[in-house]
């Protein structure tokens, strides 16, 4: 029998419809939260008990274009594969729901969470967390609790509980936060934009009575430190035990009998566990200092192929590797928990080597290669206009948007040794470009107008590429001369507990991060932290262990920024790649004059002068990007000249076929543009040099030509003679 239940939290109405829907799933739920409807479901499968060591849990996230009135745009009119935003979704879900799961636990699982009905202002990533949640803890199984996430921002020194997305936008950061009603599990954070402190009034500049720049504007950075975050994230855990424990009370009358579910066969392996202490331990502490080099379990693989041998049970052999990895995990975590040591003989707050090369890629606009240890970052940054920003719209978005800031992260399967083909991005790369491009993107100064694509190449990984993505990003940027307010650098934090026990690890390698207990990374500048993420193996942690990771982050972080810092003074820039631009302002109602009717008049003076323009119609800016800076100060004083006489220049026109004297104005690869009237150019193509070589023309010289078509300023020319040589 179907039923409501309705609830007040954060000061709304939401609305739960159960047994209504989508009866023969396990668990599911209709939420509703004003316009915005999510339907959560929950289904297994108990007929087969998947044997590997690992939690069979899925969880996907889809959004339909019916949800906000709308047909889905491209060729093919329905949904296609999910985007960006909808596998980040499911990977916060996954996160904050699979700590709850045994490890013991084999039945396939999938969590469904689609979005039906969206309101404009709606966090759906909040609405489809709860909903998630909700699902599951009314689930049967056994081992559900009431999971809750909160999303938390500040505005004018206020902080604000799951704020509207037009109040997000307004806040100083952006943090998302899931938990028990006792623990926390999961926890995103990434400052956001930055503060103007400090508005200086120099003189007008006025170019024919066109007013130019007339501010220096500075910034500060919305970071934030440390101590905050903890008192942040303690009124966080209080609204999410408040809305776990409403959810609970509404639920609790339809939470489904508890299933006893069927465990993973569990091979007795005590007996080899015995044997190898006894017998092989220090043969395996050796083989551990080795496996702190590489992820690969090769060596483990050999030395159970050993024992198994030695002990004539080559039919056990899978017990035996269960067995010496079981070993090995005590060994590791026992060097660290009671002799202070890691694997590779490291203290626990010691960091790998780092070295630093920049700008190794000749035609790249910038580039770094970023080494810590095993883990080696390539990124590479490249500058653009306007027309190579990315065009995105999310559902609730009512129009399209530009993204001006991209960070693609990639992870080929060689960073580890492994033999797979490359494919599209997983789900674990758009995770991690994401978390690095939080971490950067409130750093780039404001006034910086160009679009900026990073492109980071993981090429080597033994623990946690995304912070040598960041590390390597930010000097992939300075490389490429985009203007930064400061740098930020990252760092994987661990830790390893037993009973009260515990240990806090910096810049854990593959092995601590397999064998640990938390999954902790951490950006930022000097000043503070732009970006986190912390996942948790243990079921939660306290905040004061979280605080104590923090700073020993910190301290970290500082080291790896003084390297980078000098890093970034010894770097060596791709001048002649470098893309070259000015700017400079006109008033807003004036950039129609240098558009023209239907672009006429743009169109040609880009076909004149050889350049790109953006123009802004809404400040007045306007940006050239060309080859030289003649080359664009021309293009800048005939646009002023445009916007002036507020008219537009005559087109001398040419008779096809006609030979005019002209003088080379400028040299490029393809050929050379030739001076035929004033303020006239034509280009001279190199295969239209009538047998010479282009290396035979100096800057200067009188040559004459002959006009093959025209049309606007785009004259296309071919070569008759010389007429006077410019040899200086």
């Amino acid at each position: 029998m179907s039923c409501e239940v309705k609830i007040k939290i954060n000061n709304k109405e939401q609305r739960f419809l159960i047994n209504k829907v989508a009866r023969q799933a396990d668990s599911a739920i209709w939420w509703q939260e004003g316009n915005t409807v999510m339907l959560a479901t929950l289904t297994y499968n108990p007929d087969e008990v998947i044997q590997e060591d690992f939690v069979p849990l899925v969880v996907q996230y889809v959004e339909r274009a019916y949800a906000v009135g709308k047909i889905p745009a491209g060729f093919v009119k329905r949904e296609q594969k999910p985007g960006d935003f909808e596998t980040l979704t499911a990977r916060i879900v996954d996160r904050s729901l699979r700590p709850l799961f045994p490890k013991n636990y084999g039945y396939d699982t999938i969590i469904t969470i689609m979005a039906l009905s969206a309101d404009e202002e709606s966090d759906l990533q909040v609405a489809a967390m709860n909903a998630a949640a909700a699902c599951m803890y009314m689930s049967s199984l056994p081992f559900a609790k009431m999971v809750h996430g909160v999303r938390v921002t500040r505005i004018d020194g206020k902080l604000v509980f799951n704020p509207t997305l037009s109040e997000l936008e307004r806040g100083d950061f952006n943090l998302f936060v899931t938990g028990t009603k006792d623990e926390l599990l999961m926890i995103e954070f990434a400052s956001q934009g930055q503060e103007e402190i400090e508005i200086i009034p120099v003189e007008d500049v006025m170019l024919d009575g066109v007013p130019l720049e007339n501010e220096i504007v500075k910034y500060r950075i919305n970071e934030i430190n440390e101590e905050e975050l903890i008192e942040i994230l303690k009124q966080a855990q209080e609204k999410i035990k408040e809305g776990a424990i409403i959810y609970e009370e509404a639920l609790k009358n339809f939470v489904k009998e508890k299933i006893t579910f069927e465990e993973r066969k569990e091979v007795d392996i005590s007996k080899y566990v015995e044997l190898i202490k006894e017998k092989y331990v220090d043969e395996l502490r050796e083989i551990i200092k080795h496996l702190s080099k590489s992820e690969r379990d090769y060596l483990l693989k050999q030395f159970a192929k050993k024992i198994a041998e030695a002990l004539d049970e080559e039919e056990n052999f899978e017990a035996i590797l269960k067995a010496v990895k079981e070993v090995k995990r005590e060994i590791v975590r026992g060097m660290i928990l009671y002799e202070g040591i890691r694997a590779d003989g490291r203290k626990l707050d010691e960091i790998r080597p780092i070295s630093i090369e920049t700008n190794l890629l000749p035609r790249a606009h910038g580039s770094c290669l970023f080494t810590r240890g095993q883990t080696q970052a390539l990124a590479v940054a490249t500058r653009g206009g306007e027309m190579d920003a990315q065009v995105y719209a999310h559902l609730t978005d009512k129009e399209e948007k530009l993204e001006r800031f991209m960070l693609h992260y990639n992870f080929p399967a060689f960073a580890v040794g492994e033999a797979v083909r490359l494919g599209p991005p997983s789900r674990r790369e758009l995770g991690h470009g994401n978390l690095a491009k939080r971490a950067i993107e409130p750093l780039i100064d404001p006034e910086f107008d160009e679009t900026v694509r990073v492109v980071s190449e993981i090429l080597e990984s033994n623990g946690s590429s995304s912070m040598a993505t960041v590390c390597a990003s930010s000097l992939a940027l300075k490389a490429a001369k985009v203007p930064l307010l400061k740098m930020a650098a990252g760092i994987a934090m661990g830790l390893v507990s037993e009973g009260e026990k515990y240990a806090i690890l910096t810049d854990i390698m593959g092995l601590e991060d397999h064998d640990g207990d938390m999954d902790f990374k951490v950006a930022g500048t000097f000043d503070g932290i732009t970006a986190m993420q912390m996942d948790i193996k243990l079921g939660g942690i306290s905040l004061d262990i979280l605080k104590e990771a923090l700073i020993q982050a910190r301290e970290a972080r500082a080291y790896i920024l003084e390297l980078m810092e000098k890093a970034a003074k010894e770097i060596k820039y791709n001048e002649d790649v470098l893309p070259k631009s000015i700017s400079f302002k006109v008033e807003p109602d004036k950039i129609i004059d240098i558009i023209g009717t239907a672009g006429k008049t743009v169109k040609e003076i880009i076909a004149k002068f050889g350049i790109t323009i953006d123009l802004n119609k809404e400040t007045g800016k306007v940006k050239i990007y060309g080859d030289t800076e003649e080359q664009m100060k021309a293009a800048k004083d005939y646009i002023l000249n445009v916007v002036c006489k507020d008219e537009t220049p005559k087109i001398p026109e040419f008779k096809i076929g006609e030979i005019l004297e002209g003088i080379v104005k400028r040299k490029v690869p393809f050929g050379m543009f030739v001076e035929i009237a004033p303020d006239v150019e034509g280009l001279l193509h190199v295969s239209k040099l009538n047998g010479h070589s282009l290396d035979e023309f100096n800057e200067g010289d009188k040559i004459k030509v002959k006009v093959l078509s025209q049309s606007g300023f785009k004259i296309e020319l071919a070569f008759v003679e010389f007429v006077e040589k410019n040899n200086v």
